[in-house]
């Protein structure tokens, strides 16, 4: 497990669980609240500027199909999160950061740790990979991104989360670690995490 001393980190509570957990949903439902502020890691690739140092990075090792390396990944995020600060649509003195899909390895963690406090992490568990399974299908198919629907595709991505995202649990109290049934009715999750989260926030933004 990962200590640092607080200093001037960023207050975060994280969203983990396999593809087609719910995370994004949720993610949405909280960061539309006030006090929240939701950061999706596909939004931070999807906001890279393809001339930029590290647009060019990230596009050599997309075009061959390699793993972008955390060091990069990290470095990204931090770039995007403190440009989100300078444009003030995220307000660190009175926002809980919501990160989603971050970190993805143990790598990541360590070296998120000297830029965030977790308050918490939000485990969106299943116990059945195939209804997950037919969620994203079902979205790749409403969505028009066919691609998307190959199952053999989606257990490959549940493997890889198994493989490189599950150790980073490890990475954190134990007490700070809320278990949720992702396979309950969406509002139902959303009633719960919020029942979860607001005693953090309003103990860490007391006035706000």
């Amino acid at each position: 497990m990962f200590k640092r001393p607080m200093s001037s980190r960023f207050h975060a509570i994280l969203l983990f669980g396999y593809p087609g957990a719910g995370k994004g949903t949720q993610g949405d439902r909280l960061g539309s609240r006030k006090g929240f502020f939701h950061l999706a890691t596909g939004d931070v690739f999807r906001s890279l500027d393809p001339d930029s140092e590290h647009g060019r990075e990230f596009q050599y090792y997309a075009a061959k199909g390699l793993l972008v390396p955390d060091s990069l990944t990290m470095a990204i995020f931090r770039s995007y999160l403190y440009n989100q600060i300078a444009a003030e649509r995220y307000q660190p003195e009175k926002e809980m950061l919501l990160l989603d899909g971050i970190p993805r390895s143990v790598e990541q963690a360590r070296i998120l740790q000297d830029l965030v406090e977790v308050s918490a992490v939000l485990h969106l568990k299943a116990s059945d990979l195939d209804v997950l399974a037919d969620r994203i299908v079902k979205r790749a198919v409403e969505s028009k991104r066919e691609d998307d629907a190959d199952t053999e595709v989606i257990h490959r991505r549940f493997r890889v989360y198994e493989e490189q995202s599950m150790p980073v649990l490890a990475c954190y109290d134990s007490t700070k670690i809320h278990e949720l049934d992702a396979l309950l009715p969406m509002d139902e999750v959303t009633d719960r995490i919020n029942g979860i989260v607001d005693p953090i926030r309003y103990r860490i933004f007391p006035m706000h």
